[in-house]
């Protein structure tokens, strides 16, 4: 029997404020309720619950504090759920006492019950050690109030609430599950509990709480949409769709379920009607932030940026100017496209809000970056550095902006600075490796790369560059296996095996270089380098040379520009014999490159087999002035007797000018 007449009760405001707040993540949407003044109007109002008016009269409410805490929603709901919650508040959803009533007030309030024995009592501590944020002590009471009453749905509901809170789920799935059994549950309680459930996976168990919920209350829209939103994220759509329209007809003033209609119309493929359905959602609610974010979304989606930036401007200028969230947002649209003034605009107008948000700060460098005014970038991430001098990501930022301004030693102290900080901050580690390599200054790289290849095994670059490394300084054994190790991280990086396929070929071991090459080709048909390569190194062996006709004409057709690869298809129609069509493709190749001595050394060749003896003369001593360590070509040119004093002369004064030569600070690969 119950005590105090009714087991519970429950005031509904129709408050225009009340609604729930809403937050956005990958997975949909989601809504809590925050603590908030939205119920304060209740408070002093004559309450028409008959458990509070006859509490009040029996001496059981001793403290005014008390009836306040249920004119706000309890703070262990402030939960990421992805439901809907209604706006009913309860008003004695405390656990049923086991007592006996205390006799009738007199002029002076009854005294507290005995803790250990009333539930009641538990409930209301734990409500109060939530509102102070004190989780743990929350808990302690919930178990109380639970031994003593050890079938309350509403205790229940509440530990479910703050394991999941804590991130307990088993704990909290374990409760919410046991909401779900038995009868008297609100639907409120129940969409609740399938929220918790939803979200730690079990989302049949969830449909069912939520039928439950129906079942009990058919016209409360809320119970629908999130059961419509399971279906959704089941791919089950024409369901999903039936749900939600259903839920529609009993609230059609919900901005959730219009959202939802749109979400539905976005798996379905038709963009058109989702925007349609997010215009409903705001018709419902101008404040409804989800759906302009959806929208925007849609219309990103569709390549309609301005479109876009259209609809979070309008949400800045109608709703809440001073929303962070969607002004970043916007942010990114405008360097989207490019519109960097735009993205400046906005985010002067977050620092005038904040003088001191240290992000827009950083976006705002990143733009500077973007726009190549790297002396603006330098100067505002200084100043978020004498700020923050511990945020590594922003040091290494300035390092690549540093080593763009071409200043390579304040690049290198600002990449060391941080390594200085933490060891194990790997990206400056790679940042300083592949800047020591493009410096020729191999062996402190390797140190560096071989640290961060530790650091992020995953990670492609630093197995690249390190093996690059190797392979600079001719330790091919070291640069194969660099990259052989890069590769069983990461086997379907394509770069990986090309380069892996270079370092086999100074070892030779071509079967392998072939083989790698193969496998470059088959995770990416339209890798240019691996096709040139792999036709060229037929050619060079006089082997497949339909084949590497082929490769070659292939690697030319995706980048007609590139002068190596239009060399490499002259070298090979040379091959075939086709002379004429040889000597065209390889002097366009000396047109795109210039003076490379591999280019010429082919084109004397072509020369020579049309017997043109002088123009391969002069094509030959020219390979030889720009690379005279060509010990095989020199014989060659001896040998067809086109080296006289005047040649020779002139090829050793260019053995002398390239000893002779400093070679640049600054190299890249």
């Amino acid at each position: 029997m119950d005590p105090l007449g009714k087991k519970s009760c429950f005031f509904r405001t129709d408050s225009p404020n009340s609604k729930a707040s809403i937050f956005v993540s990958r997975s949909g949407v989601s809504f809590a309720h925050r603590p908030d003044t939205r119920y304060n109007h209740l408070l002093g109002s004559p309450f028409t619950c008959p458990n509070l008016r006859e509490m009040r009269n029996t001496g059981m409410i001793f403290d005014n504090r008390l009836l306040r805490l249920y004119g706000r929603p309890l703070l262990g709901t402030m939960l990421l759920f992805l439901f809907l919650s209604g706006t009913m508040v309860a008003c004695a959803a405390a656990p049923q006492l086991r007592a006996t009533l205390p006799p009738p007030a007199t002029t002076s309030p009854s005294p507290l019950p005995t803790p250990e024995s009333d539930a009641t009592y538990h409930f209301m501590m734990g409500h109060q050690a939530e509102l102070a944020q004190d989780l743990d002590g929350a808990l302690k009471e919930y178990h109380a109030a639970l031994k003593v009453d050890p079938k309350s749905h509403e205790v229940k509901s509440r530990l479910a609430a703050l394991y999941f809170a804590l991130g307990d789920v088993t704990q909290a799935v374990q409760y919410a599950d046991e909401v779900g059994e038995g009868t008297g549950q609100e639907p409120q309680m129940l969409t609740h509990m399938a929220g918790i459930l939803a979200s730690a996976g079990k989302p049949e168990r969830a449909v069912e709480l939520l039928d439950k919920a129906i079942e009990s209350d058919p016209e409360r829209g809320e119970s629908y949409f999130p059961k419509g939103l399971i279906l959704l994220n089941q791919k089950r759509l024409a369901e999903a769709e039936q749900v939600v329209k259903k839920g529609l007809q009993y609230t059609a003033d919900s901005p959730i379920g219009y959202y939802y209609l749109g979400r539905i119309s976005i798996e379905a493929g038709n963009s058109e009607q989702a925007v349609a359905n997010f215009d409903r959602a705001i018709a419902v609610n101008q404040a409804f932030e989800p759906a302009y974010l959806a929208q925007a979304s849609v219309y990103e989606s569709r390549q309609e940026k301005n479109k876009a930036i259209a609809v979070l401007k309008k949400y800045l200028s109608q709703v809440n100017p001073r929303n962070r969230d969607i002004r970043q947002h916007l942010v990114q649209l405008y360097v989207a496209t490019k519109d960097y003034a735009g993205g400046l605009a906005e985010l002067e107008k977050l620092l005038e809000d904040n003088p001191g948000d240290l992000d827009a700060q950083l976006r705002m460098a990143l733009i500077y970056g973007e726009k190549k005014e790297f002396t603006k970038a330098i100067s505002q991430l200084t100043e978020i550095l004498k700020a923050k001098p511990a945020e590594l990501k922003v040091r290494d930022y300035l390092g690549y902006l540093y080593e763009e301004t071409k200043d390579v030693s304040k690049a290198m102290e600002t990449y060391r600075y941080n390594i200085h900080l933490d060891p194990k901050f790997a990206d400056s580690h790679i940042h300083l490796g592949v800047l020591l390599y493009r410096l020729k200054q191999f062996s402190e790289a390797v140190t560096h790369l071989d640290e961060a290849v530790r650091l992020t095994p995953k990670q492609p670059e630093p197995h690249i560059v390190l093996g690059l490394a190797h392979f600079q300084s001719e330790q091919f054994e070291k640069a194969s296996q660099a990259f052989e190790e890069g590769i069983r991280h990461n086997p379907k990086n394509a770069d990986l095996h090309f380069n892996l396929g270079t370092a086999y070929d100074k070892l030779n071991r071509f079967e392998e270089v072939e083989r790698a090459m193969e496998t470059v080709l088959s995770l990416d048909p339209h890798h240019a380098d691996a096709l040139n390569y792999l036709g060229y190194s037929y050619a060079e062996r006089g082997i497949k040379i339909d084949q590497a006709l082929s490769l070659t004409k292939r690697a030319v057709a995706l980048k007609p520009e590139n002068g190596y690869y239009v060399d490499s298809l002259g070298w090979v129609l040379y091959k075939t014999g086709l002379l004429a069509e040889a000597l065209m493709e390889i002097k366009k190749a000396v047109a795109l490159v210039g003076d490379d001595p591999v280019i010429y050394e082919h084109l004397g060749e072509i020369y020579l087999k049309q017997q043109k003896v002088s123009d391969a003369r002069d094509a030959w001593l020219h390979s030889l002035e720009i690379d005279p360590s060509n010990d095989k070509l020199l014989q060659r040119f001896r040998e067809q007797g086109l080296a006289n004093s005047a040649n020779e002369d002139r090829i050793q004064q260019a053995k002398r000018r390239i000893s002779e030569k400093v070679p640049s600070p600054v190299a890249t690969p």
